[in-house]
């Protein structure tokens, strides 16, 4: 039987109508700051699409475009800019950074309350401790795919594949938190496909285009693909073989139209989040 489609898109329009509620109760809009470092294609997109959802749910939008070739100190002095600006709720650097920029050590200049893409050393304590300030965005979005499948994580097994600080690690946590028994694979687990032949829930965030095998898939599992990558014809696909995956899991998210406008979404609610903390 074929798996039920995820929609992200549709779940991301239900997030937007509550968001919206929130922004028409406070005393001005929320602000919300994207620093884009350099030319790279997929993050303008990704910039210009955030850009659009804070400007129709009605916030306060700030671009800051700086050369690929700025140097470390001009993208700190932004960050601190936005960081003492009272209008600005939220700041996002958007990632990646070329490589001459240290990376953890930009972030480590967003302060903590404006810290809405959840990626910051307190933010990720906090949630270590099951105590989140912000959460970050592709986690929680995932999160909320899940809670839309009506699967149960409590006690199941559940394999995240990836193990980076902005999805991987947090995801992580907070499958375990919603009592899931969880198993995290990266570049040298022994065996993949057998983790992932035990898992209810699988999610598969990796940036490696059909790295996990549909037949891998166990029969009524729950499959949220966070890959992104794009073919050598120019079409987007995620980490998981899609179709054969389909086949065999319970639900499934698409990509594109998964759990990129959920991304995109919790990023709107964690910057309503920090407008109201301020108020």
């Amino acid at each position: 039987m074929a798996a039920r489609i995820l929609d992200g898109k549709a779940l991301a329009e239900q997030c937007n109508a509550e968001i919206a509620e929130r922004v028409s109760r406070l005393a001005r809009p929320p602000g919300l700051a994207v620093v884009l470092v350099g030319e790279d294609a997929a993050s303008k997109v990704y910039v210009r699409n955030k850009g659009r959802s804070a400007a129709k749910l009605g916030f306060v939008h700030r671009q800051v475009d700086l050369p690929a070739d700025a140097s470390e100190a001009a993208v700190l002095a932004a960050v601190d800019e936005l960081g003492a600006d009272p209008s600005i709720d939220g700041i996002l650097v958007q990632l990646p950074l070329p490589r001459h920029i240290n990376t953890q050590r930009v972030m480590d200049h967003i302060p903590a309350h404006k810290d809405v893409d959840g990626i910051t050393a307190t933010s990720a304590g906090l949630l270590s401790q099951g105590r989140p300030s912000f959460v970050a965005c592709t986690p929680q979005g995932s999160m909320r795919l899940i809670a839309l499948a009506g699967a149960t994580l409590t006690g199941a097994n559940a394999v995240v594949i990836g193990r980076s600080n902005i999805v991987g690690r947090p995801m992580a946590m907070l499958l375990e938190q919603a009592n899931a028994t969880v198993t995290v694979c990266h570049s040298r687990s022994r065996d993949l496909a057998g983790a992932v032949q035990r898992a209810e829930f699988v999610i598969a965030a990796v940036g490696q285009a059909g790295l996990v095998r549909g037949e891998w898939i166990r029969e009524g599992a729950v499959v949220i693909d966070v890959g992104m990558n794009r073919t050598a014809e120019g079409k987007l696909t995620g980490d998981v073989e899609y179709e054969a995956a389909s086949q065999r899991a319970a639900a499934i998210t698409p990509v594109p139209g998964g759990v990129g406008p959920m991304t995109i979404a919790m990023l709107m609610q964690n910057t309503v989040l920090a407008a109201e903390r301020r108020s």
